[in-house]
């Protein structure tokens, strides 16, 4: 089928599949960027696809078959559960629509290469979450590692851990399951941070473990509700990059103590704090032995979906865009790796490489209009 996007000019035009919580970000900014046009909202429950449609503004709402037929849209933002991107993913393509998938990717790396392969002989594009890369926080910290600020990087430690989504969450059980636990749902923004960081990753060892077997929902109307736990909810794993360097990485589901956003790249000269990886904004912090300094982030700060504008940007203007499918797809193939070395005691290769994102310009404006018809 024909790319939707072929010889059009002006702002993108952009269906939203999957209305559940983390729609709300996303429409938020997507509704507020000048450069893209929502126009349709879709989801399996149509009635909660009529309910943001309205909210935030967007003329259509319906199902996925809707949202793929329509003959504007040129770009699918799949937010649906992990284990229907790869569904929603190829059936975009199929449609003719460019693909940004939450993240991961797909459920696993044969699902996503396929995506891509697909995606590639079809003259279309795949992104995919998470953006918060792109965000000033990470981008200004990038920038200070790049210019050797910290020597050059050599180590990295990153810390995640909370006593478990159930406690806020109302229907927390894929968080629990294959494709979950907090490897899956919180590791792609720490690993696509070290990714940007240090280069793809080479190698992982891990050991990972399981408290109980069943928890509790602790909110909304299902509270009380036990559910069955299928996967590690303590993970901690060792990565070496191909272009040197190594990292500590702790995902965990299991902690009183809680412990987010924590990362930080120790070099031959310096220690460098990053900002929260699963935000947008936030100063780095240098120590070096002395007073430690803190460093203002400086640029974007829009939140998630500024990694799908840049994408509608990149494929107006034919350059490449950030938060490519091959990056996320060497994010899932790092984890599946993780995963393995739990299961096996012993470390894995990573046989998916990854290409190193190109910077953010700092005066790149998100609310600028860019594609003018």
């Amino acid at each position: 089928m024909t790319p939707a996007n072929q010889h059009r000019t002006g702002p993108m035009g952009v269906a939203v599949v999957g209305c559940g919580t983390i729609s709300d970000q996303y429409l938020t900014n997507l509704t507020a960027f000048p450069d893209l046009r929502v126009l349709i909202c879709a989801d399996l429950a149509p009635e909660r696809a009529r309910t943001q449609a309205e909210a935030y503004g967007v003329p259509a709402w319906g199902g996925v078959a809707e949202a793929l037929a329509h003959p504007d849209v040129e770009l699918v933002v799949n937010l649906t559960v992990p284990a229907a991107h790869a569904e929603v993913g190829r059936a975009a393509i199929e449609a003719g629509k460019h693909v940004w998938n939450e993240k991961p990717l797909t459920a696993d790396t044969a699902g996503a290469r396929e995506l891509l392969k697909e995606a590639e002989a079809a003259g279309l594009r795949v992104g995919g979450a998470p953006d918060t890369f792109l965000g000033a926080g990470l981008q200004s910290a990038l920038r200070l590692i790049s210019s050797g600020t910290i020597g050059a990087p050599l180590t990295a430690l990153s810390l995640m851990q909370i006593p478990g989504p159930e406690s806020w969450h109302p229907a927390p059980e894929f968080l629990y399951r294959a494709g979950g636990g907090p490897l899956f749902d919180m590791g792609p923004y720490y690993l696509t941070a070290l990714v940007a960081a240090f280069g793809p990753v080479r190698r992982v060892s891990a050991v990972g473990s399981r408290s109980r077997d069943r928890r509790t929902i602790g909110s909304g109307p299902r509270a009380g509700t036990e559910f069955d736990v299928t996967v590690p909810t303590h993970v901690s794993a060792l990565l070496e990059f191909a272009e040197g360097g190594s990292a500590t990485t702790v995902f965990s589901f299991e902690s009183p103590q809680l412990r987010l956003g924590f990362v930080e790249v120790t070099g031959t000269d310096a220690t460098l704090v990053l900002p929260d990886p699963n935000h947008f904004d936030g100063p780095s912090r240098i120590e070096d032995g002395g007073p430690g300094r803190q460093v203002a982030a400086t640029g974007t700060t829009a939140g998630r979906g500024t990694g799908v504008l840049d994408m509608a940007r990149a494929i107006r203007s034919g350059e490449p865009h950030r938060a490519t499918g091959e990056l996320a797809l060497h994010v899932l193939a790092v984890m599946e790796a993780v995963e393995a070395a739990v299961d096996t005691g012993s470390p894995v290769e990573v046989a998916i490489g990854a290409p190193s994102p190109q910077a953010l310009p700092e005066d790149w404006d998100p609310y600028e209009t860019t594609l003018r018809t």
